[in-house]
């Protein structure tokens, strides 16, 4: 083709560029893909579908007379030989060609961009757009998986898959705890408090109560596994070289909150709610312990944005954190191997929970020293075998001290494998393929037992056998909690150089509960049934369940919220020096700027 001097009625392209003007010699696409050119050279049609079309390859183009009109568009043929546009014969491939393409370009999400600043109506028109593909695709990939998985143990088991049955209650309920969680989630708040909600409403709620429908037998061993999986990430998560660098500060914002928040709820359970004492200090432990999976999120946050960065408190939280748990696991044990020791001599009472707790750090221990070594750490499924193993040694230590009569060892021996072998897997030439086990036990906790686990603790709860008067002191005794715990957390980084604004924000942050509340919350119930202990000591555990659902229903998004809107308004955000942080804060500039590198931050923290 040697030129085409003429003018374009349909353009092909979006833009302007095309819409008139002289084209010599061009090779240049045209990229508008929604518009394809049929041309009938001259008894024949030849059908143009390719996604790029350039003049160059339009046979007889140069033909067209100058000035004259050519009609590419839809339906539109171009005859050379008479040098206009009309109507040609069809053959039906034709057609059907012509016509699939038209639907293809309706619903294909290729062929139907969004624009730069899409409006609303636009961005949901393209998410419905074919093939699935972002959110759309994962929501029905997630529900094929369920569905599949349904039809499978339909055709295993029958009756039990039907509603009514055990294994339908189980999939209604993962279900519709993960919805939970997604919707939750749009508001910002963590999806473990969606989660719970479902299964308290699947309990509850009238015509949609399918959680009675499940075994206690199955929920128990669910929420065991679910235990299993969250106490060896929160290992894995623990580093040894920084709780090596801690300072006092940090060792006392570990412990001294927890510890008191524990015993403030012990005495109160017990003058309040009527506890005894060893239940009391065991409801005590468990609201003692601050949730990683909503403190650790907001940190992580605090830190990208530089806010606190100066001072280390994100990293002062989450470090704290991880012992804060451990104290409260080991307290836990402590006294649920105290409670269900009845009839025991009273020598053995008096060790029981020191020699579980002994246990569960020499099982840890040994496992995890065993784990450094096996597998090879050249093997080629490295990554699989160390995913497996540390899953395996889980389970029997929480499995195995329950079948022993050594329940308490469970959760810690579980916590402590996971550390010891992880501490060897940072070590350098050791590290390798350490990062996959870790992502493998996060999709295992996010995408599976997460939803299980709140909602088979939120469906533990019948409003039926709880009375008003229990929840208003409950409340009473866990808000008496969080005040102490408050005040001890100031108390804590009073000697870390803090302003008030950012020990304010510590007791703040320190506020919210979830994931240790749900995985220990049932296991004294649990213990009660499979004991037999009788209707007194399984009352006290379906109580100390309720009360562990309100406590995450509170303090969960409380403290979320609290982290959120208090964040940019407390803590200072690490800036330049030479750059005003507030107002009424100046920093000596002349000596910060004098002085050795090393030395400026110690400067202007001291401000």
């Amino acid at each position: 083709m040697s030129h085409f001097n003429g003018r374009v009625k349909r353009y092909i392209d979006d833009s302007d560029d095309y819409s008139s003007g002289t084209f010599e010699n061009s090779k240049r696409p045209i990229y508008r893909s929604t518009v394809h050119i049929y041309v009938a050279p001259e008894e024949d049609l030849v059908y143009e579908s390719d996604k790029f079309v350039t003049l160059a390859r339009l046979p007889h183009l140069e033909k067209i007379r100058s000035g004259e009109y050519a009609d590419i568009g839809y339906g539109a043929y171009f005859n050379p030989n008479v040098g206009s546009t009309q109507p040609a014969k069809q053959p039906w491939r034709t057609r059907l060609h012509i016509a699939m393409d038209s639907i293809k370009e309706k619903i294909l999400y290729k062929r139907n961009p969004l624009p730069k600043n899409p409006s609303r109506s636009q961005k949901v028109r393209y998410a419905f757009l074919c093939p699935p593909h972002g959110f759309l695709a994962s929501l029905l990939a997630n529900i094929l998986v369920i569905l599949f998985l349904w039809l499978t143990a339909f055709f295993l088991a029958r009756k039990d898959a039907l509603p009514g049955g055990n294994i339908f209650a189980l999939f209604v309920l993962y279900g519709a705890s993960s919805l939970g969680g997604f919707v939750v989630s749009l508001l910002r708040l963590p999806p473990l408090l969606g989660m719970l909600i479902v299964g308290f409403m699947l309990r509850n709620v009238p015509g949609i109560i399918v959680a009675t429908d499940i075994d206690r037998k199955w929920s128990s061993v669910l929420r065991s596994i679910a235990l299993t999986v969250i106490l060896t990430r929160a290992g894995l998560g623990l580093d040894g070289k920084a709780l090596r660098k801690l300072s006092k500060n940090v060792l006392l914002l570990s412990f001294l909150p927890c510890a008191a928040e524990a015993i403030t709820v012990g005495i109160a359970a017990y003058m309040i709610l009527g506890f005894p004492w060893l239940w009391g200090f065991l409801l005590g432990c468990i609201q003692g312990a601050v949730s990683p999976a909503v403190l650790v999120p907001f940190m992580i946050q605090l830190q990208e944005e530089g806010l606190g960065t100066n001072k280390g408190i994100p990293t002062l939280l989450m470090a704290a954190g991880s012992l804060d748990d451990v104290l409260a696991i080991s307290g836990f044990s402590i006294f649920l191997s105290l409670i269900f020791s009845t009839g025991a001599a009273i020598w053995y009472q008096i060790i029981q929970g020191p020699l579980e707790l002994a246990m569960g750090l020499t099982y840890g221990i040994c496992v995890g020293l065993l784990l450094w070594y096996i597998a090879d750490r050249n093997h080629i499924d490295l990554s699989i075998y160390r995913f497996l193993l540390l899953l395996s040694a889980g389970l029997i230590a929480v499995f195995g001290s329950k079948a022993t009569g050594f329940g308490g060892a469970g959760a810690l021996g579980c916590l402590t494998t996971a550390f010891v072998a992880g501490y060897r897997w940072r070590q350098p030439g050791w590290n390798k393929e350490l990062v996959k086990p870790s992502t493998a036990f996060n999709h295992l906790w996010n995408y599976l037992f997460q939803p299980l686990l709140f909602g088979l603790i939120g469906a533990e709860v019948a409003l039926d056998r709880i009375q008003a008067e229990t929840v208003g002191l409950a409340i009473a005794v866990l808000v008496l909690g969080l005040i102490v715990r408050m005040i001890f957390t100031v108390i804590a980084v009073s000697g870390a150089g803090l302003t008030w604004r950012e020990k304010l924000f510590s007791a703040i942050a320190w506020i919210p509960k979830a994931t240790v509340q749900a995985a220990l919350g049932s296991l004294a119930l649990d213990s009660a049934r499979e004991l037999n202990a009788g209707p007194e000591y399984i009352n006290l555990g379906e109580k100390v369940v309720t009360i562990a659902v309100l406590l995450i229903i509170i303090t969960a998004p409380l403290g979320a919220l609290g982290i959120s809107l208090t964040s940019h308004s407390l803590l200072v955000k690490e800036t330049a020096i030479g750059e005003d942080v507030h107002a009424d804060e100046k920093y000596a500039l002349a000596d910060i700027k004098q002085s050795p590198p090393e030395e400026r931050t110690k400067m202007i923290g001291a401000h």
